[in-house]
Order: C-alpha cells, then structure tokens, then sequence
C-alpha cells in the first residue's frame, strides 16, 4: 500500500487513492467511475469493515473450540460483503456529500462532484450494491439477518453526523464495527457479553484511526463548517488518541476473558493476549509516528490500522490452531 498521495494526473482518477491501484490501471473505463465511488481504488476502508467481522468470528470458534467448514465460508461471505456494503455505504456518502466534497481539496476529484457520474446513477449503483449485499445476508440465521437489517440505520444517518455534532466518529465507529456483533451471531446464532465488549474495543479503535484521518481536511472543514473530532481536538489530539487507545486494547482483552472457559488451554489463552497486546503496540507506534499536520502522514497512518487489525486475528487464529490440535490429542 503506497504511502505517496496521489496527484489526479490521470483523467478520473482520485487524489487519495492507493498509486497505481488496480482500478486506474485495469478496470474497463465504463466501470471506474462506479468502483470509484465504492472506493475500490482505496481498499482500506474496507479492510476496516472486514477486520472486526474476522476478530468476532475468531473468538467465537475459540469460545466454542468448533471451528469447521462453515466458518471458512462465513468468512469468504462476510468478505465479499465487507465489500459491497462498504461500497454501498461510501457511495450514499458521496450522494450526501457532494456539494462538501467539492470544496475540499482531497475530495473534490471524487466521482459525483467531479462530473463523472451523476447522483441518479450513483443512487442505482448503491441500490444493486445493497442488493448483491442482501443475498449474501440472507444466507445466514435469522437474527444475522436481522443484525445485518437493523445495520442499515447507522450507515444512513452517518454522512449526515458531521452537520450536527463534534464526534461524528462515533456513528462511523457504531456503523463500521457492527461485523463485531455479526461474526459472532453468525457462527453462535446469538449473542452474549463478548461480541459486545468486542463492539466498543472496535468504536473505540475507530475514533482512533478516523480521528487521524479526518486531520487531513480540517482546514476545509473549518472554512466550510463540517465538523469532527480532528477539530475538536486540535492540539490535544495525542492525548485523546491515547485514550481511544488504551479503551479499544482493555475493551478487547475483556471481551477475551469473557469467553474463558475450561476447554481452553493456557498457551492459547496466552498467544490470544499477546495479539491484542501487540495491537496496542502498533496503535502505541502510530502515535509516536503521526504529525497531525502533515497530511500525507495522517493519511499512512491511518492506512496502516489495516496491519494493526490484522494482528489480533493472528493471535487468536494461532490460539484457535493450538487449541484444536490439543482437543485432537485428547480425544486420541
């Protein structure tokens, strides 16, 4: 993932994109205007969508010690949505947002208030996205699907947040880290006290990274009137980010002490922590490393939570490996 902002030198192409990201360079033309607004040409987003769907699902089989097939195809399935329903999400934000998005510098070169598509046909777009991301949903047990359903109030009123309060992050941090309720309830068909402490450990990651994130326009967002916690905090950002921090990091380890029971072995129990504990060394990394006022930097900050999110699935896919592999030895 390249960490240079990218100039729109090409006809379409969007500033902030991944350099020479597989939607400028391959896609068929007639499709680019539409994979943009998914942002298909910025994966990370939904990497972020992804990453707390896979923590959930992880702790599940870990708390069960179950795992089989099924949760290989729960997984590929909550990947193609992550997907879509990012996709859809992003699109409804730049219908939303058009008229903002052309008086900042980052956003302007976006699809919609670039004249590349039109807001009917981004609006027919986001409504096949949403379809696709339906049958994926109905696939799985009914309070999944009513989980996935209810999701839908989040994302709708999120691009709306940032017109009337200062924490817009938490609407994003409430509609991106829903995944972590929905791995849960699509492996146990309910839920309980970790998936939901899981729940806020993501929330409270969010305000992280996107707080980083929304540094990179708070000078347009204060000429336009757009509010966000980048400009709440201003200078005491690091110190809010610590904070989000060590919540998301506390919050995850409880919702792993909450799944403990006697089935699971003291090497995984250990190799799960050293996961969420090498998580907060990655956050812990970002802070030292970030210069809210440089926005190049803000934004390879915010991109690497990919790698920092990936962490603890290692940690707990380690745990779940060791784990079956002990239960295979007993029952020999």
């Amino acid at each position: 993932m390249s960490e240079k902002r990218q100039t729109p030198d090409q006809i379409g192409c969007v500033a902030d994109a991944a350099n020479k990201n597989w939607v400028d360079r391959f896609a068929p033309i007639f499709s680019r205007p539409y994979l943009r607004l998914s942002r298909a040409d910025r994966p990370a987003g939904t990497w972020l969508l992804l990453i707390p769907c896979i923590w959930s699902l992880s702790l599940a089989i870990l708390s069960k010690g179950d795992f089989n097939s099924n949760d290989v195809r729960y997984a590929i399935l909550m990947a193609v949505g992550a997907f879509l329903m990012r996709g859809a999400g992003c699109t409804w934000n730049d219908i939303t947002d058009q008229k903002i998005d052309a008086k900042v510098t980052r956003t302007k070169s976006r699809p919609i208030p670039s004249g590349q598509i039109s807001s009917k046909k981004a609006f027919l777009w986001m409504l096949f996205q949403l379809l696709a991301a339906a049958l994926i949903l109905f696939t799985f047990n009914s309070l999944a699907i009513t989980l996935g359903l209810v999701a839908l109030i989040p994302v709708a009123i999120y691009p709306f947040a940032k017109r009337f309060t200062w924490w817009p992050q938490i609407f994003l941090g409430i509609a991106f880290n829903w995944g972590a309720l929905m791995g849960w309830v699509v492996h146990t068909g309910s839920l309980a006290l970790s998936p939901i402490l899981l729940y806020l450990a993501g929330i409270a990651w969010t305000l992280f990274y996107d707080t980083i994130y929304a540094h990179q326009d708070k000078e347009d967002d204060a000429i336009i009137g757009v509010r966000s916690t980048a400009r709440l905090f201003h200078k005491n950002t690091k110190k809010w980010l610590c904070y989000f921090l060590i919540s998301s990091v506390l919050l995850m380890a409880s919702a792993l002490f909450s799944t403990i029971n006697h089935d699971i072995n003291i090497i995984s129990l250990v190799i799960s922590i050293l996961g969420i504990l090498a998580f907060g060394a990655h956050l812990s990394w970002q802070l030292v490393k970030l210069d809210i006022d440089n926005a190049e930097n803000c934004l390879r900050m915010f991109r690497l939570n990919r790698e920092a999110g990936l962490l603890p699935i290692t940690g707990f896919s380690c745990a779940i490996i060791l784990q079956f592999i002990a239960l295979t030895n007993l029952n020999q």
